[in-house]
């Protein structure tokens, strides 16, 4: 989830005002409880910021209350933790600022929470949001010294800990802050493990689903993309039974952690995300669906919706294949609503902050939810009971 940073940055370049005035209408068909609106600002973190929205909103649905914990704290302990995996590798595996869903499950279970209040973003430099150009130009230049450097042996100290991996620490503490050991919560005292343990999460309630043919469907598979880098496993179901967990999940009560290719130009500033039919175009001179494949954004924020692409699932893996479906942007899927022509949408928070049409709320529609979703994370008693069969999870 790599591109999420080039479009959280321009996020509010504004479109947000023009945006308010061509808002679409949505009448609301479910919608399960989040919490506050979140701005990952300039960092590539929209992986921690999609996955703890998640958790909180798992906790709310728990009737545990409302929490807001730190991205940074989970944000320190993965990148320290992917330096280790770069250098291992010898750079075989990528050092960025990116993440998956799995590094917040991994990270809750091993390292714990902490809440926002103990260690927030941008503090350590003066601002109220992440600003991480800097951190990465550096940290990231000296885990390519280490992996990719030649070296026939790497320097420890006398703790018999490697030099390297102080040396990034320290870089990260800078930038981030250091991370608590203790902390006091509502008059209790907690470690961050210990905090985690209390709130009655279980780490292994959740499953990563995806739908791709070049692993066979009911199996799990490591998902080939970079940010994947601590090789979690998906469940793999066809197209049409992943659209059905989705909408399971969410009659049911469930959020998803949603990973998706946000680059096409369907996916809009203005809070929506549509999937036009290009294959079209030389077919339908004149036609709503023609005038709007040659539209400016500006121009597409004032038409309705053109009739979408609904893709089969050979398409889908045509687009993963071709590096035209790729792992751009972690969000959080919470409920589903109609738009004035009956046309239904999954609600969306984003981690842009308040942007676009919505407030930092985006519609985005089945048709480019079935096309573009590169994984989801959900509970796993979010599945219909004859899916979670086939998988052996009931």
């Amino acid at each position: 989830m790599k591109k999420a940073l080039l479009l959280a940055a321009f996020a509010f370049a504004g479109f947000s005002a023009v945006a308010q005035e061509n808002a679409t209408e949505f009448t609301v068909v479910k919608e399960n409880p989040i919490t506050s609106i979140k701005n990952q600002n300039q960092a590539g973190t929209c992986w921690c910021y999609s996955s703890l929205a998640f958790i909180e909103s798992e906790l709310l649905r728990m009737g545990k209350g409302e929490y807001d914990f730190s991205e940074m704290f989970i944000v320190h302990n993965t990148y320290l933790d992917r330096a280790d995996k770069a250098v291992r590798t010898h750079g075989d595996v990528s050092f960025s600022q990116g993440g998956s869903f799995y590094d917040v499950l991994y990270g809750m279970e091993n390292f714990g929470l902490v809440p926002e209040a103990e260690m927030r973003p941008g503090v350590m430099y003066g601002k109220e949001l992440s600003v991480h150009n800097e951190l990465s130009a550096v940290s990231d230049a000296v885990v390519a010294a280490i992996a990719k450097g030649k070296h026939r042996s790497l320097q420890v100290g006398p703790d018999g800990q490697p030099l390297w991996k102080k040396a990034v620490e320290s870089v990260h503490d800078i930038y981030l802050g250091e991370r608590p050991e203790k902390f006091t919560y509502n008059g209790k005292e907690y470690t961050p493990k210990s905090f985690y343990e209390s709130l009655g999460l279980d780490a292994s309630d959740y499953v990563s689903l995806t739908s791709y043919t070049h692993h066979p469907f009911y199996s799990s598979f490591v998902l080939e993309i970079q940010d994947n880098w601590r090789w979690a496993q998906s469940y793999n179901l066809p197209i049409d039974e992943l659209m059905e967990v989705f909408d399971n999940a969410i009659m049911k009560g469930y959020t998803i952690a949603w990973g998706s290719d946000v680059s096409e130009s369907g996916f809009g500033r203005d809070g929506k995300a549509v999937m036009p039919d290009n294959s079209k175009k030389s077919d339908l001179q004149g036609s709503d669906m023609a005038k709007w494949l040659n539209l400016s954004e500006e121009e597409k924020k004032n038409t309705p919706n053109p009739t979408e692409k609904w893709c089969t699932q050979e398409e889908r893996q045509i687009a993963y294949d071709n590096w035209e479906t790729t792992d751009d942007h972690g969000m959080q899927i919470f409920g589903i609503a109609k738009d004035q022509n009956g046309v239904e949408y999954y609600m969306v928070k984003n981690s842009w902050g308040e942007a676009g049409a919505y407030k930092g709320i985006w519609y985005a529609s089945k048709a480019f939810t079935r096309y573009k979703t590169m994984n989801i994370v959900v509970h796993k008693d979010a599945l219909p009971k004859h899916i979670a069969k086939k998988l052996g999870l009931k």
